[in-house]
Order: C-alpha cells, then structure tokens, then sequence
C-alpha cells in the first residue's frame, strides 16, 4: 500500500470511526430526548457503516461478496432518517412519532423481502440490489430537500440555520457515491468515503459554531425580560462600588464589560442591566465618572504630573479621550478646572491676624 493509499485509508477510517461513535451516542446515550438528534444518529450510523464497508471492501477485496450488500443495507435507511430529521426539526412537538415508526417498520419489511429474492434469483439480485438502494435513496433526498423548502419558506421562525448544513452535507456525500456508483468519474470507491470524513468534520464545525451563537442568544434572552431584583440589585452595587474604589479597576485601560463582569461573577448582560435600570448608565459613563473623578482629585491636590500624564495615570488611553471625557463630564477643561480650584482657595490661609 503506498503512501497515499495509507492516507486515504487513514482519514476514512478516522471519519467512519468518529461517525459511528456519534451515532450510537446519539441513538442510545440520549435516546429520544430529542428527536430530530435520534434521526441524525441513524444517519450518521447507517452512513458510518456503508463509509466502513467502502473502505475495506476496497483495501482488502478478498472479504465474501455479501459484505459489500450489508453496506448497502445500511445505506437503505439514509434517505428516510434525513427526511424524518427534517420533518422532526420541524414539526417538533406536532411530530407524529408513532406514524413514523410505522413507516420504518415498512421500510424494513421491504428491504427484508429485497433480501430474501436472493436466495430466489442470486445472480439478478446481485446486479440490481445496488440500484435499488442508489433509487430509493435518490427519491428521499429529494423528498428531503423539498421538505426542507417548503418549512422554512412557510414558517423562518424555526431553526432552518441548523438543518441546513445537515440537508446540504447529505446532498454532497449522495451526489458523490452517486457519480462513482454510475462511472460517471473515475475515483476510487474510497473517495465517496473520503467525502465523508471532510463533510462529517466541516459539518461538526459549523453545527458547533452555531450552537454557540444560539447559546448566547439564550443565554442573553434569559434575562431580557427580567428586573433585577431590589435587594439583589443593591448587593451587586455595593459589590461594583468595592471593587472600584479598593481595586481601582477602572485605572485598566482596556476593562470590559466582561472583564467587569467576571469579576463580579454575573455576566455581562446582567452588569449591563445594572448599570442601565438601576445607575442609568451606560458601562463607559460608569468607569469614565471614576476615572475623571480621580484626575480631578489629583489635580486639586496640586500634582506636578501634566494633563495628559494624569489622563494616562487613570486609566485613558490617548490625550484627546481624557480632555474629551472631562469636558463632556465636568463641562470644563482640566486647565479651566484647576484655574477655578485655585482661585477658590483662601488668600490669606496661614496669616495671623
């Protein structure tokens, strides 16, 4: 086996493994907690185990000729999975789970009786069996995209930005057995399994990327439409207050809100809260009051430092975001404002008169 034979063997292994495994997860860890997950563990075993078969079947063709035909069996159940995930991510509660199991009950009473014409016609059988699996699986997927149209068009609101890379994946892994299986393109029959890994590894990617995002909006939904609490609300605030006036955070020129946040082991969107409902505030207006109430205190207090250099000392990061912000809070310039404190101060403090 040459080197690139070994690669192609490794990484479709690799792939059929990790599709077999997340399968049976799917399937029997979390069972039918959610159901559209049970239909893309079935898709993800019966697609594993064909992607399995391909690969030895092709590395070692000495194995009995009936291997290949379980491959295909499995293969079977492909088109139906996809179409009933997809009718599940769907409907969700208004899915008929009985029905559905009705129709693989068919489904496996035909493919049984498929099977037994075997012992009846061997030699026909064995020519056809693959085109009637490719055509039952040709049928599904389009019943599957055509499913998947008519929902999002008809209802945006539901998930279709998780469904879709699952309905795409399929179309590409079909359309690429699907040209091998018709000598269409020459490629060896490993290179449908191949797809696979590459698809299957993409796929969990893109799925995983969008749970994130979907559990941050959930996450932000969450407290959307509630009020902090007044008693909570006054505990948060005195925590605020503590950690702003002994930890002089607001002195770190690139704290963030979440930076904040943590600190104080609430998230963002509940400091966020805070400060708007109950400080009326927004996150800058709260750090830049500290921040310019503490130039202010060293400029009364005589310091030899510059403008700019207490600017930086409190925590601004450029010259012209200090004088900015204190003009906008102080409505005065730092030099206009040290101008006013000397001219307050007593004349004659220290004579005796």
């Amino acid at each position: 086996m040459s080197f690139g034979q070994q690669m192609l063997f490794f990484f479709s292994v690799i792939g059929a493994f990790n599709g077999l495994l997340l399968g049976i997860y799917l399937l029997f860890v979390k069972k039918l907690k959610h159901i559209p997950d049970f239909f893309l563990g079935l898709i993800l075993l019966t697609l594993s185990i064909r992607v399995g078969i391909s690969v030895c079947i092709y590395f070692y063709p000495d194995w009995p000729s009936i291997i290949p035909h379980l491959g295909l069996s499995a293969l079977f159940f492909t088109g139906p999975a996809l179409y009933y995930y997809i009718r599940s991510s769907f409907l969700q509660e208004q899915f008929d789970l009985k029905s559905t199991r009705k129709s693989f009950g068919v489904l496996t009473l035909i493919l049984a009786m498929v099977g037994l014409l075997y012992l009846i016609f061997p030699i026909t059988w064995d020519t056809y069996f693959a085109r009637f699996i490719y055509g039952i699986w040709t049928v599904f997927i389009f019943l599957s995209v055509y499913e998947y149209y008519i929902f999002s068009k008809k209802d945006a609101k539901k998930p279709a930005q998780f469904i879709l890379p699952i309905v795409v994946s399929n179309v590409i892994i079909f359309l690429a057995y699907q040209l091998m299986s018709t000598g269409l393109i020459q490629v060896y029959c490993a290179g449908g399994s191949l797809v696979f890994s590459l698809v299957l590894y993409g796929n969990v990617l893109i799925l995983f990327n969008n749970k994130n995002r979907s559990v941050a909006v959930k996450e932000e939904s969450k407290y959307s439409n509630k009020k902090i609490p007044d008693q909570q609300a006054e505990n948060f605030v005195s925590k605020l207050e503590r950690l702003m006036n002994m930890e002089e955070l607001y002195k770190n020129p690139n704290l963030k809100l979440s930076d904040l946040a943590m600190e104080m082991n609430i998230s963002a969107h509940q400091l966020s809260q805070l400060l708007n409902d109950n400080l009326g505030k927004s996150f800058s207006i709260y750090i830049n009051e500290y921040r310019i109430g503490e130039a202010c205190e060293k400029i009364e207090n005589g310091s030899y430092l510059k403008f700019e250099e207490i600017g930086y000392e409190v925590g601004f990061n450029s010259k012209s975001t200090f004088f900015s912000t204190f003009k906008k809070i102080k409505n005065t310039t730092p030099l206009l404002y040290k101008q006013s404190q000397l001219a307050s101060e007593p004349r004659f403090q220290g004579l005796d008169l």
